[in-house]
């Protein structure tokens, strides 16, 4: 790689920075997340500890889902000038007052940091490409911390944006070997979040329990229907009305896992298979984009086999 292109990528970081270093101050934010039993006075108890701790709520979604009798809460809050409390010593006055009184699972974030996502590309590099720009825009809010693909294709795109890029072959069939490897790469570059953005590999049972609500997939059809490698071929051949893209937490059901977004358009009888794939990319990208956004910004809460999405 040529250093223009190093120095065009480092140019682009500095002008963020720059902006960012020229925005007015703010006070560090913070969210809340929390799911228990649905029962009274959920809210009132979050919102009231807060305000206890000399914290303005910016930001409050709430939902009891009626099926399985859970609450769930989002909640973005920052001091209101008064001093607050670091994020550890909330976590326990929070336990004391709140979270064991109503059998919660709680976390405190900081907005400020930003989600590590380690992404996982195979040989079509559009979901990547769409990922890398927003985030090198300043767009999505995540740190991308690495590139790894069993193929060398989508490097030169990788470094372009001074990503690093990890090229993890499956050699003579030793997949579990291979596995093992990006496992210890997601390790090493202190990830948080696997995106498979087309990766085109099935994840094994072990690590699909590994990264257990930490892999997100994007699939390329309205789920459920048409699986495998070549859906927009099987939706061609039925004729379909409406094409779709899903984006999915990985589990060890083959596309099965709990569905974080979707999209669909249109198409009709005139459009022939690549056509639909061309449309098809175009939802990948954004029902991918969609996803990884609100799992960082923490707005996707687990719920059996589906998801609560607090937009």
């Amino acid at each position: 790689m040529s250093s223009s292109l190093i120095d065009k990528s480092a140019s682009a970081r500095a002008e963020r920075s720059s902006s960012a270093a020229a925005a007015p101050h703010r006070p560090a934010q913070y969210i809340l997340t929390t799911a228990c039993p649905d029962t009274s006075g959920i809210v009132a108890a979050v919102a009231g500890f807060l305000a206890g701790q000399n914290a303005t709520i910016t930001e409050a979604q709430h939902h009891n889902d009626p099926d399985s009798r859970t609450s769930f809460m989002r909640t973005v809050f920052h001091d209101n000038g008064k001093g607050l409390a670091a994020p550890a010593e909330l976590d326990r006055a929070f336990a004391e007052q709140v979270g064991k009184r109503f059998q919660m699972h709680w976390r405190f974030h900081e907005v400020e940091h930003r989600c590590r996502a380690l992404i996982a590309v195979s040989r079509q590099g559009h979901c990547l490409n769409s990922i890398l720009h927003r985030w090198s825009t300043g767009t999505l809010p995540i740190e991308v911390v690495a590139v790894v693909s069993n193929h060398q294709d989508m490097r030169s795109l990788a470094e372009w944006h001074g990503v690093p890029y990890h090229y993890l072959p499956i050699i003579d069939g030793r997949k579990a070997e291979q596995e093992q490897r990006l496992v210890e790469l997601f390790e090493k570059v202190d990830a948080e979040l696997l995106v498979l953005a087309r990766y085109m590999q099935i994840l094994s049972a072990d690590a699909c329990r590994y990264f257990e609500g930490r892999a997100v997939n994007i699939h390329h059809s309205f789920l459920p229907g048409f699986k495998g490698a070549k859906a927009y071929h099987q939706a061609y051949e039925r004729g379909v009305k409406l094409i779709g893209a899903t984006a999915h937490y990985v589990t060890v059901e083959l596309d099965e896992g709990p569905i974080i977004e979707q999209e669909v358009e249109r198409v009709d009888h005139t459009q022939s298979a690549a056509d639909l794939a061309d449309v098809g990319s175009e939802l990948e990208t954004v029902v991918l984009n969609r996803a990884i956004k609100w799992h960082a910004e923490r707005r996707v809460f687990r719920n059996g086999r589906k998801t609560v999405v607090l937009r």
